[in-house]
């Protein structure tokens, strides 16, 4: 029987040595026991937050079974295994999957265009290479490819293992149509910050986060007042958190999360080049967001 994922899916960073050469697993693993300390449903490794794209076949072997090994089942999750070939992109979801991984995430990134069949096929040949189940990510700022709903229920349909949707467009009503297309029987999972009330509302199941890094509490408490159907306490929650959310994504991911955990004493060095860390400005910005939320 499959997983089933629900709540907050806390995205973890992959942390590099002072010299960025090296993952540092030390720090990746008390990241990991910050994000299970702070209540999260489900742990997803190697996304963008962990930018997965930015690290070698051998680097990214080595992140990914550590962070299961570490995890050791305590919560469910989710491992990214996008690349830019089907082939390798294959190659990681097995990986993943002997390893332990409850289920992959797959997006379709690639240097081309794709049309929509080299889309299908994409998710029918990786599909096909494993049995636990794959959350189809739609995600056209990082992939470059925008998956129409209609297309993502042709995926859903035709591929037995992709069995749950990440939206991250940007786009409310997209959540909208998967709910009603899907006729409420395809699981979805909001991917984009300042949409998570909306998301909750609209019928997500889940919000994919890298928030829960720096404030699970209010993070956890939304998805509670939501399930609980305390609307009035859910907006509360919501907009006292949304000038965090809105300058992580503003921010960029990696540099944002990476600042804001050095601030409460870890270290997990810089984002890996070209990408930037924040800057002084940015680091006392985001000290101030934090300190009004504590």
């Amino acid at each position: 029987m499959s997983t089933t994922f629900h709540g907050i899916i806390g995205y973890t960073v992959t942390p590099f040595s002072t010299d960025g050469e090296q993952p540092n697993l030390a720090a990746l693993g008390q990241s990991i026991d910050r994000l299970i300390d702070g209540g999260v449903q489900s742990i997803a490794p190697l996304g963008s937050t962990g930018e997965g794209a930015y690290l070698n076949d051998r680097e990214w072997s080595q992140v990914a079974e550590f962070s299961l090994s570490h995890i050791a089942r305590r919560v469910p999750t989710i491992v990214s295994v996008s690349d830019l070939t089907t082939t390798n992109a294959i190659r990681r979801a097995r990986f993943a999957e002997e390893q332990g991984a409850d289920a992959v995430m797959v997006l379709p990134a690639a240097y081309w265009k794709l049309s929509e069949a080299e889309i299908l096929r994409h998710y029918q040949r990786i599909g096909d290479s494993i049995g636990i189940p794959i959350m189809l990510y739609n995600n056209p700022a990082t992939s470059g490819t925008d998956m129409s709903v209609p297309l993502i229920l042709r995926i859903v349909a035709a591929v037995e293992n992709v069995t749950m949707v990440k939206e991250s467009s940007g786009d409310i009503q997209r959540m909208h149509a998967l709910h009603q297309l899907g006729e409420g029987q395809v699981p979805f999972y909001n991917g984009c910050n300042p949409l998570a009330l909306e998301a909750f509302i609209a019928g997500a199941s889940g919000w994919c986060t890298a928030a829960a890094n720096l404030i699970p509490a209010l993070n956890q408490q939304l998805y509670q007042a939501v399930k609980g159907n305390d609307l009035e306490q859910a907006r509360a929650l919501f907009y006292k958190q949304l000038p965090l959310l809105e300058f992580i994504l503003k921010g960029g991911l990696p540099a944002t999360i990476k600042a804001g955990l050095k601030l409460d004493g870890l270290d997990c060095g810089a984002p890996r080049a070209p990408v930037f860390p924040l800057d002084d400005a940015g680091i006392g910005r985001l000290g101030a967001l934090l300190e009004q939320l504590r």
